[in-house]
């Protein structure tokens, strides 16, 4: 299974960019989107940036995933 995770940019230094993953921060390599900027939301899969998404669908992807967490940690 795959799982691809929105995370949004705090920091870009080359081709690699620091994110934000709801107050996880990771480096992730950025060089398969074009014209990022921070502030910008991602998809991240193993590491790597793979598309760039809008605010308001990455927020409520990351409820989701939240909420789906939650659900699973009291199963």
């Amino acid at each position: 299974m795959c799982l691809a995770i929105p995370a949004k940019i705090i920091e870009i230094e080359g081709d690699d960019s620091k994110v934000d993953y709801g107050g996880i921060i990771k480096v992730v390599n950025t060089s398969l989107v074009d014209d990022l900027k921070i502030g910008d939301y991602i998809l991240i899969h193993a590491g790597f940036a793979i598309e760039k998404l809008d605010k308001e669908n990455a927020i409520l992807a990351l409820k989701e995933i939240e909420r789906y967490s939650k659900v699973v940690e009291n199963a």
